[in-house]
């Protein structure tokens, strides 16, 4: 994990730089004195936590909180006990660090992030692994199709047109949004314009790919690729 430390006290922030140091699998990306540099950062740089101090000059970690955007976790330090009753109002808060701040309950503060990014990154994964159904929407109607009955997708301006079995199915959506809804070892994507069922091809010639009477063109940095995926002999 890489997290930054935000904390207008040089103490703190030398002391949280210290424990972080002492664990393995967390690097400090950046120390910040103020919210406002913080925030320049994250514009540029995502981080997986942050150690914020909640009462700083000007722009208090509240105000950083409730303006903070993206997946990041947070830990919160400060003085203030009577601050963490507010604090987990906030769902990417996952502990809350009275100073000084004990090392021990710095550790479980590391494990319980830790498990919750874990988690987020097996939920993203499985979301992108693609399904063997999926819905689409056709005048206000969800249609199943089958990810194995689907031959060609292809892009249409804002639309794709979907070659289903003897069917065709015009969607107001994207190639790329539509390609996270399908199982990547069925599929791929042989044009800027075209994803295909590698199980529907019937031949390929040259740099095109037929499929029941379409012929898709195949783009020349995709064509390697495909062959890899092919069961050649």
């Amino acid at each position: 994990m890489n997290c930054i430390v935000v904390d207008d006290e040089s103490v703190s922030r030398e002391i949280l730089t210290f424990l972080c140091t002492q664990e393995p699998n967390l690097k400090v990306a950046g120390t910040f004195t103020n919210a406002m540099d913080a925030f320049r950062f994250l514009n540029k740089e995502h981080v997986d936590l942050i150690f914020l101090d909640i009462h700083m000059p000007g722009f208090s970690g509240f105000d950083f909180l409730q303006t903070l955007k993206g997946s990041s976790q947070i830990i919160l330090t400060t003085a203030d006990k009577e601050s963490a009753l507010k604090a987990f109002e906030y769902e990417n808060i996952v502990a809350f660090l009275i100073k000084p701040i004990d090392p021990h309950r710095f550790k479980k503060a590391i494990l319980k992030a830790e498990k919750i990014l874990s988690n987020h990154s097996v939920e993203a994964s499985a979301n992108t692994q693609g399904s063997s159904q999926f819905y689409i929407n056709i005048d206000k109607r969800l249609i199943k199709l089958n990810s194995e009955d689907v031959n060609i997708i292809e892009a249409k301006g804002d639309y794709v047109l979907i070659q289903y079995d003897d069917k065709e199915y015009k969607v107001h959506t994207t190639l790329a949004k539509i390609k996270t809804k399908l199982p990547p070892e069925l599929f791929f994507q042989v044009h800027r314009s075209y994803i295909i069922n590698l199980s529907k091809i019937i031949d390929i010639q040259d740099n095109t790919i037929l499929i029941q009477k379409f012929v898709i063109p195949i783009s020349r940095s995709r064509r390697a690729e495909l062959m890899n995926k092919l069961n050649l002999i």
